[in-house]
């Protein structure tokens, strides 16, 4: 049903100061227009940089990042954690921006803004992470080693339309934690947001320059960032994904990837019904379906099969779809016309080659004018486009299966591999076929967020679904370079000229042997 509510407004002044703080060279720039998706209106312009503008912001950052650097790592998280705690006084701000950029509901947005505060929370703590770290050296106390983790430099970062927040802030912090200046290039659907956060961390007291922004269109803008930075970080389409690790590749610069996903869910026959069909519900409709690590594909043992489809329908035909800036609506809008055309071309080929569609399936103008309904799907088949590919909307196909052999075949039968869930009333049960799942996150008895809240664990993708991780330690240790200084205590490790060839090499096979012992 939908839910004719309120819609949060736009303040225009407000957002034409937010866009002065997009780096830009000298002389006027032509403005990109950025769209409600509530209303599909236009909410507000940014600039259109250049290339000229892309190196602009790099040079500035790595400038900035030398006096950063040389900052305590203390100083450093005293700055995010100040910033964390304006990020939660401004959250209703932040809420509505969420709502206008992105035509999510209003809770899908807070807990994206959640994410963010729990980032500042644990990288603040981390200091431990990036501290000198004793390893063990070649020749015991004789050569004590440490490793030292230094900045990379620039660090840029390129993050999507569907959650503008936390996929470019939630990275940037570890970035900037580490010593690090940053670019932000965000989606040119949803600047607002990166704006406000960068102004907000200079309110924390981040010098200007450290972190830039770069509005505009990735075509025109990726090839400058990526060849000007030390790393870069990608979340978004498997397309453009391979596009940036071609440009990466050719400049030696590092890179992670977070791509696409068609994420599975598993329902074993000891499940309980009840916790299977809210972990759907939970999964499946947040953000409208437009969130990486959605399950698309429900693999339900037969002998709940029926039933769990019956309770599914109920539960997905109870949600409310609309556009209000309550904390009660429960799917929000598409965020453009481009994707509702790829979620109703889904649903419709479904239709056509002999899909049933047991719920929804309707695009809802009375709503607004890219609301979709959530929609459950059965009888989907291999011809149909929504069988592989990423539908990226609120749409999941139901499929029997006979076994939990065939459900974690049918599973890994992707070419993606980002997150999985398992329902199941054994815990032991859920982690032994969890660590059967071709994916980088599983969660047992939950869709994604006790693995994606999990912030001290690495998320990420196994196949095409993408390169490096974030979120823990390695979160943070991607943004260095990692450096070994050892200490010889008896000077060169070689033989004096007066030493025969064989003692040296008798005395070397004694060290291995010794140390092969002990």
């Amino acid at each position: 049903m939908a839910r004719p509510d309120t819609e949060p407004r736009a303040d225009d002044e407000r957002l034409d100061r937010l866009a002065t703080v997009a780096t830009r060279g000298d002389g006027d720039r032509d403005r990109l227009v950025v769209e409600a998706p509530f209303t599909g209106d236009p909410l507000g312009t940014v600039p259109a940089c250049t290339a000229a503008d892309a190196d602009l912001a790099v040079r500035r950052a790595r400038t900035a990042h030398h006096e950063w650097a040389d900052r305590s790592f203390e100083e450093r998280a005293a700055v995010v954690e100040r910033f964390g705690d304006l990020l939660w006084d401004a959250r209703e701000e932040f809420l509505d921006l969420l709502q206008l950029e992105g035509g999510k509901a209003r809770r899908t947005g807070f807990e994206e803004l959640l994410d963010v505060v729990s980032h500042c929370e644990y990288y603040g703590d981390a200091g431990d992470l990036l501290a000198p770290e004793r390893r063990e050296g070649a020749f015991g106390l004789l050569s004590p080693t440490r490793v030292n983790y230094h900045p990379r430099g620039v660090v840029t970062i390129v993050s999507p339309w569907n959650y503008p927040l936390t996929l470019s802030v939630s990275d940037a912090i570890p970035a900037l934690l580490a010593g690090n200046g940053v670019v932000l290039k965000p989606d040119e659907h949803t600047p607002f947001v990166a704006l406000r956060a960068v102004e907000l961390l200079r309110e924390a007291g981040l010098p200007p320059d450290v972190c830039q922004v770069v509005t505009g269109d990735g075509a025109e803008l990726g090839e400058s960032l990526v060849a000007g930075s030390d790393y870069v970080g990608f979340t978004g389409s498997v397309e453009t994904g391979r596009l940036v690790a071609e440009q990466a590749g050719r400049n030696l610069v590092p890179c992670s990837l977070e791509l696409g996903g068609k994420n599975p869910m598993l329902v074993l026959e000891d499940a309980d019904l009840g916790t299977a069909v809210r972990g759907a519900i939970a999964g499946c409709f947040p953000n409208a379906g437009q969130l990486c690590v959605a399950p698309e594909r429900t693999y339900v043992h037969d002998s709940l099969y029926e039933t769990f489809v019956d309770r599914l329908v109920v539960a997905t035909e109870a949600l409310t779809l609309g556009s209000g800036s309550d904390l009660d609506t429960d799917v929000g809008s598409l965020a453009s016309g481009e994707q509702l055309e790829r979620v109703r071309a889904h649903v419709e080929d479904a239709r056509e080659k002999g899909a049933t569609v047991r719920t929804g399936g309707q695009h809802r103008p009375d709503v607004g004018p890219y609301a979709f309904e959530p929609t459950v799907l059965t009888d989907v088949t291999p011809e149909m486009d929504c069988f592989r590919e990423e539908t990226f909307g609120p749409v999941v196909a139901v499929y029997p299966v006979g076994s939990t052999r065939e459900a974690i075949e049918r599973a890994n039968d992707t070419d993606y591999g980002l997150n999985a869930c398992v329902f199941t009333e054994s815990h032991d049960r859920g982690r032994a076929v969890a660590e059967r799942l071709d994916a980088g996150t599983v969660s047992v008895n939950d869709p994604y967020i006790t693995t994606l809240g999990a912030t001290d664990a690495p998320m990420g993708g196994m196949k095409q679904s993408g390169l490096g991780r974030r979120h823990g330690p390695e979160g943070i240790r991607k943004y260095t370079d990692q450096q070994t200084v050892a200490v010889s205590r008896v000077g060169p490790v070689a033989p004096p000229s007066w030493v025969p060839g064989e003692w040296y090499t008798t005395a070397l096979s004694a060290v291995v042997k010794l140390r092969r012992r002990f």
